[in-house]
């Protein structure tokens, strides 16, 4: 699994005029199942993503790629790996 953090570089008007296209990409993944949550940072200084453990962390550059906020330039971004040891079992079918 991962963690993905998400850190603004650009000031919050670049940010808030491709906000509506990343959230469409958020979406997109959520659907898919790739992503498990995604939100703000607080204070909102960036964001978060937990991934799941479905595609490899090279998989999971090559999606990063295709956000707009890395398209337009206005993130970067963290990746951790973890391996999941503990997982309720309520999330166990989603990891």
């Amino acid at each position: 699994m991962f963690v993905v953090t998400l850190t603004y570089t650009a000031p919050a008007e670049r940010v808030d005029a491709v906000r509506g296209e990343h959230r469409d990409w958020l979406d997109q993944h959520v659907a898919s199942g790739l992503l498990l949550v995604a939100g703000p940072q607080v204070p909102r200084t960036g964001g978060v993503f937990i991934v799941s453990s479905k595609l490899d962390r090279e998989s999971l550059t090559a999606v990063l790629e295709d956000d707009p906020f890395k398209i337009h330039g206005v993130a970067d971004y963290a990746i951790v790996e973890f391996e999941a040891t503990k997982i309720n079992p309520a999330l166990a079918d989603l990891v």
